[in-house]
C-alpha cells in the first residue's frame, strides 16, 4: 500500500481551478497544506498525527507529485512551477496570494459538512501564510502558520510582509480582535521566516501565539520535527474546534 493508499483521494473546485484533495478521519475538520516540494512523506506522517488525535483531515494537492520525498530535485520542479503560477504570489508584497480563494472555498464546504465552531487550517513553508489568509473566511477558526516563507525574504521589506492585501489584513486583524487567535511556529534562526512574527506580533498583539525553538531548523513539523510543536498544534486545535 502507498503513503496515501488508506486517504480518499477527491477534487475540490472554485474559480474554475481544480486541484486533488485526500481525506481521511472523522471529528472536527483540519486543512493541512502542504511545503514545498509537495506532499511528501513526513507531511503525510504529520497530517496522520492530527488525524490520530481525531480530526477530520483533508489535504490539497497544490503542486508537486504526492508521496514524493523531500530532495533538491523536487524542491527545484516545485519553485519552479510556483514561480510562474497565477495562483501564488513569490516576492509581492501587500497582496493576498490568489490560491486563497481556492483554500477558504474547501473551508467552507468542509465546515459545512461537520458543523461545529469552524475548522482548522495549517500551512507550512511556502504555503505557511495561506493559513492566515484563510481566516478572512469565518470557517476557519483556528489558523496555524508554520514557518511562513512567502513571499521570499530577499529584503527587509519583503522579509516582514505577510502576504496579505490591505483590506484582508484589515478583516484578519478585526477578527483577531475579537477573539480569533493565530498559532506560529519557527526556528529562532530561521532566514527563510525573516521578520514577520515581529509583524504579527504588532498587527495581531495578544492574539497571537508564538512558539519558537533554538537554531537554524526550519520545517517545525515535518522535516525538523519538533515533538513540542507537535503537540502545541493538536492542542490548540482541539481547544479551538471542540
Amino acid at each position: 500500500m502507498t503513503l496515501l493508499g488508506s486517504w480518499t483521494q477527491g477534487e475540490h473546485s472554485f474559480g474554475g481551478v481544480s486541484h486533488p484533495t485526500y481525506r481521511k478521519g472523522t471529528g472536527p475538520g483540519v486543512i493541512v497544506i502542504h511545503e514545498i516540494p509537495g506532499i511528501t512523506p513526513t507531511v503525510i506522517a504529520f497530517a496522520q498525527e492530527v488525524v490520530d488525535a481525531g480530526f477530520t483531515v483533508v489535504m490539497p494537492s497544490l503542486f508537486g507529485t504526492p508521496e514524493a520525498p523531500m530532495n533538491a530535485l523536487n524542491a527545484a520542479k516545485s519553485l519552479a512551477r510556483v514561480c510562474v503560477s497565477r495562483e501564488f504570489t513569490t516576492l509581492a508584497t501587500g497582496v493576498t496570494t490568489p490560491v486563497a480563494g481556492w483554500l477558504r472555498s474547501l473551508a467552507r464546504e468542509l465546515h459545512d459538512e461537520l458543523g461545529g465552531p469552524g475548522v482548522g487550517a495549517l500551512g507550512m513553508c511556502f504555503t505557511g501564510g495561506f493559513a492566515l489568509a484563510m481566516m478572512v473566511d469565518t470557517s476557519v477558526v483556528a489558523p496555524v502558520l508554520a514557518q511562513p516563507s512567502a513571499p521570499f525574504a530577499v529584503s527587509p521589506r519583503r522579509s516582514r510582509d505577510l502576504n496579505l492585501s490591505p483590506g484582508d489584513l484589515a478583516v484578519v486583524k478585526e477578527r483577531a480582535a475579537a477573539g480569533c487567535q493565530v498559532l506560529g511556529l519557527r526556528f529562532s534562526k530561521d532566514p527563510t521566516v525573516g521578520r514577520r512574527f515581529g509583524t504579527l506580533e504588532r498587527e495581531l498583539g495578544e492574539a497571537f501565539i508564538k512558539v519558537e525553538f533554538g537554531g537554524l531548523g526550519h520545517s517545525t513539523v515535518t522535516e525538523q520535527r519538533q515533538q513540542e510543536g507537535v503537540d502545541r498544534v493538536l492542542a490548540f486545535f482541539g481547544e479551538k474546534l471542540r
